[in-house]
Order: C-alpha cells, then sequence, then structure tokens
C-alpha cells in the first residue's frame, strides 16, 4: 500500500500538480520550475522530492542545472496509472493553463544567470 499512499499524497498539492503538468510539455530545470510556480526554490526543490520518490518524476544534473522529466516507463504502477490519466485532466484549469503558457516562453538562460 505504501507505493499507492506515496503518489496519492504527492498528488495532493497544487502546486505539485502543476509541476507534473508543466513537466508533461518538456524537460525543466528547478530555477524554470521556481520562476512558472512563483514560489522560493527551496518549496520547489521540496516539491520535487516529493514527486520524485513517489516516482511521478526523475531528475538528472547537467553542469550547475538540476533537471526534471517525466519518467518514460515509471517502476510506480500507481505513477504510471496516474501520470497517463493526468495528462487529459485539467486542461480547462486556468492555473495550468497559464502555467502551460509560461513553460513555452521560460529561458533557463535568462532567468538562472540572474
Amino acid at each position: 500500500m505504501r507505493p499507492f499512499i506515496r503518489v496519492m499524497k504527492a498528488l495532493s498539492d497544487p502546486n505539485r500538480v502543476k509541476a507534473l503538468k508543466m513537466l508533461g510539455v518538456r524537460p525543466l530545470c528547478v530555477c524554470e520550475i521556481t520562476a512558472i510556480l512563483g514560489l522560493a526554490q527551496p518549496t520547489v526543490s521540496k516539491h520535487l522530492k516529493v514527486l520524485e520518490e513517489a516516482g511521478l518524476v526523475e531528475s538528472w544534473k547537467e553542469g550547475s542545472w538540476v533537471n526534471y522529466r517525466l519518467p518514460a516507463q515509471p517502476e510506480n504502477l500507481y505513477a504510471a496509472e496516474m501520470l497517463a490519466r493526468l495528462d487529459g485532466w485539467l486542461a480547462e484549469d486556468q492555473q495550468v493553463k497559464d502555467a502551460m503558457v509560461q513553460v513555452a516562453n521560460v529561458d533557463r538562460l535568462r532567468i538562472c544567470a540572474a
């Protein structure tokens, strides 16, 4: 039951759900996610850690950037099922729409260097 509860708890926060929707568009670094969500970097890092522990995202380091993406084949069955469903959900939510527009325009070279 533990893997199921981890996924459900991870999905219980609106900012984590928005981050997942954004990562469904393309991989993003922590500073890009921070800029879009308008949260402090430590807060975003904690959210991403919860998502990663639930198997909903994966990370890799590229120079000084830590990048996140949705896993191609999540090991956690519940994570895989929820990610498949989440892709089609919340398309009409204004907060999600706003975040998705920003994903297309966020520029890590501009914001991460600041």
